[in-house]
């Protein structure tokens, strides 16, 4: 599979990086020496000097031959300028425009029906608010992300080192905790993703992922010792485009909400745009302002700023103070592996965001959705079963699954199952599959076609 990149800030190196890594050929566009110099030095990818809404530049690329061109670079205008030459030069060749100007947000719905030179346009602002009020919907939670319309959650708990379950095997979990054996899909340990088998044992300080059904979530969170408790009470700091997305979302939820914003003219214009959420004119890490906000009256502290230091300080500072729960966005992918050691847990990214939904499309099969877990270590995949693919029709247990791969879900007309051996996969049920990177090659070759045709 032949894909073009345009740009090649964080959004296009980690999508390079990660291609590059499943064998696919690669070729990078940029104007910025430098950026392309980041990526011929550390990624197995073609790179390409000059402007992407080029014809020449793209002619050069081979856009001709190119399966995908994903147009991610900051510049809204350059991406949507890209989609539109190369759907002049190669109609065939799908394509893929990132945007995240709000002011593009009715392209969704009016220009991009009329507008055959773009097959998806994403905006990892959207998606990104989807992840926190995913987070805000399981407190405690690391991780949470949704499959089969909302009915299915990958949940990731840090185990407390009191926790009943530290130490338990994984196939003595439904006797020691009373309740239903939970299917525990992956463990994070010391910052490596382990897929278990029954006679592991769970540690203090494991992440732990596991699959519940949304109306089982409680019950199986209180095995973890973890208890969803509402969210009522929730502070904003950064009042950008995803900081009024999120309160916007908020206010419709009827959740007490606050947002703390420096600039005073975009105060004025979000106290115009909000009905019930109150702004706050101020800066979010000067600690006389969240004591005077009863910062450990609120439930949520969610960081949002585009300064990443700052984001980090206030959180760290709302823990300390006494906030139930802090999110914090981070920008640079770099600083992932060191949250949980400062103690921020919950982090979300729009350019992770972009790269997950960015993946999605270019899978192959019938993938739904297609999530980063841990950075690069695994991914989570919702796909439909073709009938074509090697899964269908037989028992699990019959099924050379690839090692590194987990079945952690089915869905089937509306009812929904968790998987054993002796499950049958049929066409056109909703499978979700965990698969630590190495595996997601051929998990992809598993959805598509039988296996004996490669």
């Amino acid at each position: 599979m032949k894909i073009i990149i345009i740009g090649a800030g964080e959004v296009g190196y980690q999508i390079a990086s990660r291609l590059s890594h499943e064998d696919k050929d690669v070729i990078v566009i940029d104007s910025n020496p430098d950026a392309l110099k980041r990526v011929s030095d550390n990624i197995d990818a073609q790179v390409l000097k000059g402007s992407g809404s080029s014809p020449v530049i793209l002619e050069e690329a081979g856009l001709k031959d190119a399966e995908i061109l994903l147009a991610v670079t900051d510049s809204d205008e350059i991406n949507l300028a890209a989609c539109l030459i190369a759907n002049v030069i190669s109609p065939t060749t799908k394509k893929v425009a990132r945007i995240r100007d709000a002011g593009f947000d009715d392209y969704h719905d009016t220009f991009h029906d009329h507008a055959p030179h773009i097959d998806t346009i994403i905006n990892p602002e959207i998606e990104v608010v989807k992840t926190i009020l995913n987070l805000l919907s399981v407190p405690g939670a690391v991780d949470v992300v949704e499959f089969a319309d909302g009915r299915m959650k990958l949940i990731g708990i840090r185990l407390d080192k009191n926790a009943r379950l530290a130490g338990i095997r994984l196939s003595d979990i439904p006797s020691k905790s009373g309740r239903q054996k939970a299917l525990i899909a992956a463990l994070v340990r010391e910052e490596k993703l382990i897929i278990p088998s029954g006679n592991d044992r769970l540690q203090a300080g494991d992440l732990v992922y596991f699959i519940s059904e949304k109306n089982k979530l409680a019950d199986t969170l209180a095995a973890f010792d973890t208890y969803a408790k509402p969210l009522k009470r929730a502070l904003i700091v950064g009042g950008g485009r995803i900081g009024y997305r999120l309160a916007t979302s908020l206010e419709k939820k009827s959740v007490y909400t606050k947002i703390i914003e420096k600039n005073p003219e975009r105060c004025i214009e979000l106290s115009e745009k909000m009905n019930k959420v109150v702004v706050l004119c101020g800066d979010g890490s000067d600690q006389s302002l969240m004591i005077e906000e009863n910062i450990h009256d609120i439930d949520a502290v969610i960081t949002l700023t585009d300064d990443e230091q700052t984001n980090i300080l206030v959180s760290l500072l709302a823990k300390r103070m006494g906030a139930r729960q802090t999110i914090t966005r981070i920008n640079k992918f770099s600083y992932f592996p060191l949250m949980s050691t400062i103690g921020i847990e919950q982090v979300v990214s729009t350019r992770l965001s972009a790269v997950n939904t960015i993946l999605q499309h270019i899978r192959k099969g019938k993938v739904l959705s297609d999530i980063s877990i841990k950075g690069e270590q695994a991914e989570v995949l919702e796909a439909v079963a073709l009938e074509t693919s090697e899964i269908v029709g037989k028992p699990l247990k019959k099924i050379n699954f690839p090692k590194g791969a987990l079945l952690i879900g089915i869905m089937r007309n509306e009812k929904i199952f968790t998987p054993s051996g002796e499950s049958v996969i049929e066409a056109d049920d909703r499978i979700i599959i965990f698969a630590r990177m190495e595996a997601v090659q051929k998990v992809e070759k598993i959805l598509t076609v039988k296996l004996e045709y490669f």
